[in-house]
């Protein structure tokens, strides 16, 4: 495979009310956010010239920036029309979109309370996360739990939260894995590195309570399409050792859409009906233009 370096590409970039030529888009090395993980991020998909659900992730950016204690200077308008021009200036229609905030670089420490809240949307062309999805991947388990939510901003959506998850999916692509499993600081399955994570048992749909984790837009939207299906969706408590009780399993996210999972840690899946049936119903939603 051929990577295209992220700092080495054509293109423009928004950064602080002005779009840079993409090469030009930098921050210093001494910038709070790359030391301390002060940075919020929202990742987007757009389909046709569409952001899905752009709105609702536009607030949730500036909850975010809330909750970590940031004031930024911008709207959320400036942003929804930052990403709307970015994807026209870069000539995307089909693409990624990540709009992010950050500390940056007027103090270095610890405390950082004059520092100024940066911002930038970038827009990208990205494919399928996991290619030929019906085939389902394979997970294993992470080393690493979602901590407890006294204990971090679990309702951000913040850069600090991930170094984990790279860690994570990492040691299971080493191991041939395509992801990890975590579970949280109880010992409960919670989520995949980055995405939510739904099992069928009976007829019936079941997913963790994200009460440690993102109440992920893809996973609050599936869980929409399947109650209006006249599925039962059952919100609960899963322990690993139910597991091998279920029948399909599949993760959810903007960037993962909607993937079957054939294998976790040992335990197989067939994706079958049900998986079938939300990686096509939501392909058909993200591709109608509703909001």
């Amino acid at each position: 495979m051929t990577f295209i370096p992220f700092d080495d590409r054509d293109g423009w970039i928004w950064m602080d009310g002005t779009f840079l030529p993409w090469r030009e888009a930098k921050v210093h090395v001494l910038t709070h956010g790359l030391h301390y993980g002060s940075s919020v991020f929202e990742g987007e998909r757009a389909y046709q010239g569409h952001i899905f659900e752009s709105k609702r992730h536009t607030r949730r950016l500036f909850n975010s920036a809330s909750i970590m204690g940031m004031k930024p200077s911008f709207t959320m308008e400036d942003i929804e029309t930052a990403k709307a021009e970015a994807m026209a200036r870069n000539g995307f229609e089909n693409c990624y979109v990540r709009p992010l905030m950050w500390r940056g670089s007027e103090m270095m420490g610890v405390s950082a309370q004059q520092n100024t809240i940066r911002a930038a949307v970038a827009v990208w062309e990205w494919g399928n996360y996991f290619a030929d999805k019906m085939s389902g991947i394979r997970m294993t388990h992470a080393k690493w739990r979602r901590p407890d939510p006294k204990t971090a901003p679990c309702e951000a959506k913040a850069a600090g939260l991930y170094m984990i998850c790279t860690d994570s999916k990492h040691v299971a692509e080493a191991e041939g894995y395509a992801d990890a499993l975590m579970l949280d600081w109880r010992g409960h399955v919670a989520e995949a590195t980055g995405a939510n994570i739904f099992f069928v048992q009976d007829g019936a749909i079941h997913t963790p309570t994200p009460d440690c984790f993102l109440n992920g837009i893809t996973r609050q939207t599936v869980i929409g399409l399947a109650r209006a299906k006249n599925y039962e969706v059952v919100e609960r408590t899963i322990l690993p050792e139910e597991l091998g009780q279920f029948s399909e399993c599949f993760i959810t996210g903007t960037a993962a859409e909607v993937t079957p999972v054939k294998e976790i840690a040992g335990i197989h899946y067939q994706p079958g009906r049900v998986c079938e049936e939300f990686v096509t119903a939501y392909d058909r939603l993200v591709n109608s233009h509703v909001s």
